[in-house]
């Protein structure tokens, strides 16, 4: 009787420990939340860094959504994108809207020829801000070796999931650190913050923008550069396939305005207020729980579209 009492008194403790562990986190995350989003932060951006910002995937969702917050802001844009035409039309709607100069450059991120016409297009400009956005993912959650036409997906992904970001950060920060100052913005996913099976690739690649982020941020601090990693979860945009918003699934327009609050706050980010609890929660699951939910999500999802590919 009396050695079971050590015992009873150790789990006592560690269950203490961890309950308080756990309020200790959520506290610090509850009170992050209300530093970021409910005490008033203007964006860390704007003409002083730099005239111009250069948006990578810059004609739907969130790319277009920063491009329209960069532009409120005074800043003259660069939008950069596949489809002259959807650039044409976007650059069109914001110089009226916002009543500043556009440029654009056409050019399909899943080549690896295309940044030298790049940087002959971005000669001369002061470039204050960087958001590497353009981002591609699979049509439907689907096992690795199931992928339809593997080795051009892989190579797709990489080009203009990592590549993109290398090599858009090669040609826009030298600029940066000759003046001093500049805002990087790669917009990862929160996939990256947590594997997803049978989005495997794309997982992987995000992985890469968020880790990248934070050691280029690391390097370049003291430069007067600041580097952000942006994690979102669901947002309702084409390459999310949500089209309609709700709370925890915000439109581009909404999560952008919220994650343009963190700039200069925070150098690793999910954005939104909801979207930081869910990554505060996620964290604290074991990792098998969140593994089996994921994949268990995905294979729903999956069949789900092989159904409908059929009937069609």
């Amino acid at each position: 009787m009396e050695s079971s009492l050590p015992a009873a008194d150790f789990l006592y403790w560690v269950g203490a420990g961890t309950v308080a562990y756990l309020a200790l986190r959520i506290s610090y995350s509850l009170l992050t939340a209300l530093q970021v989003w409910g005490l008033g932060h203007e964006p860390g951006v704007g003409p002083e860094l730099g005239e111009w910002a250069v948006v990578t995937g810059s004609t739907d969702g969130i790319g277009k959504s920063y491009a329209e917050e960069l532009a409120k802001c005074g800043m003259k844009l660069v939008l950069i994108s596949r489809s002259q035409d959807k650039l044409n039309q976007v650059s069109s709607e914001i110089r009226e809207k916002f009543k500043v100069e556009t440029r654009t450059i056409a050019v399909d991120f899943a080549s690896e020829d295309i940044y030298d016409k790049i940087k002959t297009s971005l000669a001369g400009l002061k470039i204050g801000v960087l958001v590497n956005n353009v981002g591609v993912s699979y049509m439907y959650p689907e096992y690795f070796l199931d992928i339809p036409d593997l080795d051009s997906t892989i190579k797709k992904l990489i080009n203009v999931n990592i590549l993109s970001v290398c090599k858009m950060t090669q040609l826009v920060l030298p600029g940066m650190v000759e003046r001093s100052k500049g805002v990087i913005l790669n917009i990862s996913s929160a996939s990256g913050m947590f594997p997803v099976p049978l989005l495997t690739i794309y997982s992987a690649t995000k992985t890469f923008v968020d880790f990248f982020s934070q050691c280029i941020h690391e390097e370049y601090k003291s430069k007067g550069i600041f580097v952000q990693s942006v994690l979102p979860f669901f947002v309702a945009t084409k390459m999310a396939q949500v089209r309609k918003a709700t709370l925890h699934i915000p439109s581009s327009d909404t999560y952008v305005k919220a994650a343009m609050k963190t700039v200069g706050l925070r150098s690793r980010t999910n954005g939104y207020p909801i979207h930081s609890l869910m990554g505060a929660v996620i964290s604290l699951l074991p990792s098998w729980l969140y593994l089996k939910m994921c994949l268990n999500f995905g294979k729903s999802m999956r069949a789900r579209y092989l159904k409908k590919a059929k009937k069609n």
